[in-house]
């Protein structure tokens, strides 16, 4: 946490700090030259403002502090008092640099701005020096500066406070993240503000679940793998043992571990060929060929119905295209069959319509409940058995962009296929 907040704070004070001389640099440097004109022409302004109360009164009074007039009639040159302290050029000489009714002229090296009125024989000037244009930049940076230090500081009192919420926050997730397998550790963290830390507070709480729920599943699997894989183990050796002892007769015993055998390589099979459609899914093709699935459904039927004679296989099949390929629709075909095998009282109907393929068996329905868990791998189904493969079914059509569904009919029940619309 204390790292949160050390990197999160150290990188805010770098990021105002940098914002506070960028500014600020701008305001005394750049804004200054940007706004002369404006300055100059505030001047003229302040210049003719009170140019109509010059008249011959004029010597010994001020207007003005900072601004000298001359008032000039039939010759005769006035002057404000304060003439000689604001500028440096002789009155008579003065007369020569008024060119225009109002500009600026340079003197000895100074800048001089002027305001002219001219009315009948009289003419009367305003005059200023470049200290006073100082004097109003001067009074307009400090009134400019003076504000952005305040509004400065009230932005970055509120970047500080919102700051120290938004750290708090990801301080509280990465405490989370950190005990994400702690169960003991409380998980809830209610925030008020529904925005993106909310959001990903609530994906961190949904992946936390889903992780629990993964390693829930993992164990309930490989308890369950154990339990499978155990039982035609127990069966092999307790036969060799009973050989061993002389119990049990060799050729019997032979059958039944063949028997076995046979049970745990279909079972390793299916779990490699689990393993292999985790593989296909990262290096899915974006598409398959069209396939022939009459071929398939007729291949993997030729391999069923000598199983059980007293089921009737019934085949009815349209031109529907199914896209994949040959062996992974016959593993799909297969599974669900030999899943049937256990189930079926007398009859099993494949067909092929519409682009679906409706596989039924008359067996008794299923459990609403245990529905979905069928294709979940060694989860408990029917009789409380376990199996690999209705979840390779779902898994390898999942691949192929298909999926299944199981429906409950008035006299057994129907696997239905179809594809998943993109």
């Amino acid at each position: 946490m204390k790292y949160i907040e050390n990197k999160l704070g150290r990188q805010l004070l770098l990021i105002l700090i940098s914002i506070f001389f960028i500014v600020l640099i701008t305001i005394v440097f750049f804004l200054p030259r940007l706004l002369s004109p404006i300055y100059e022409s505030g001047i003229y302004n302040t210049l003719k403002s009170p140019i109509d109360l010059v008249d011959s009164s004029l010597p010994g009074n001020d207007i003005s502090r900072d601004v000298a007039y001359l008032y000039i009639e039939n010759g005769e040159i006035y002057t404000s008092k304060n003439y000689s302290k604001i500028v440096d050029v002789y009155e008579e000489d003065l007369l020569q640099y008024l060119k225009k009714e109002f500009g600026n002229f340079e003197y000895k090296d100074k800048t001089y701005y002027y305001y002219t009125f001219k009315e009948n024989d009289t003419l009367k000037v305003a005059v200023t020096n470049e200290t006073y244009l100082s004097k109003i930049k001067n009074d307009f940076l400090v009134s400019v500066v003076t504000i952005f230090l305040i509004v400065f500081a009230l932005i970055a009192l509120i970047i500080f406070v919102w700051s120290s919420i938004l750290v708090r926050k990801i301080a509280r997730l990465k405490e989370k993240i950190d005990n994400i397998d702690n169960d003991n550790f409380n998980h809830n963290i209610n925030f008020k503000t529904d925005d993106e830390i909310k959001s990903l507070s609530n994906a961190i709480e949904d992946m936390r679940l889903n992780l629990k729920e993964q390693e829930e599943y993992k164990n309930n699997m490989y308890q369950n793998i154990s339990h499978d894989f155990k039982t035609p183990l127990t069966v092999i050796k307790s036969y060799v043992e009973a050989v061993e002892d002389g119990v049990e007769d060799k050729d019997k015993a032979l059958e039944v571990i063949k028997e076995q055998t046979d049970k745990l390589e279909k079972k390793v099979y299916s779990l490699l060929y689990l393993n292999k459609l985790e593989y296909l899914k990262e290096k899915k093709q974006d598409t398959y060929n069209v396939i022939d699935i009459k071929e398939v459904i007729n291949s993997s039927v030729d391999k069923f119905k000598h199983q059980r004679e007293d089921i009737t296989f019934t085949v009815k099949m349209d031109d529907s295209k199914f896209t994949g390929t040959f062996d992974l629709w016959e593993t799909i075909i297969d599974n669900i069959l030999n899943n049937f095998m256990r189930y079926a009282k007398k009859e099993i109907k494949v067909t092929v319509k519409g682009n679906r393929i409706i596989l039924f068996n008359d067996g008794p329905n299923i459990d609403e409940k245990l529905k979905e868990d069928l294709f979940n791998p060694f989860k408990k189904g029917i009789k409380g058995q376990f199996g690999l493969g209705l979840s390779i079914v779902k898994k390898t059509l999942n691949l192929l962009n298909y999926d299944i569904t199981i429906e409950n009919n008035k006299n057994g029940v129907s696997f239905v296929i179809k594809r998943v619309k993109k």
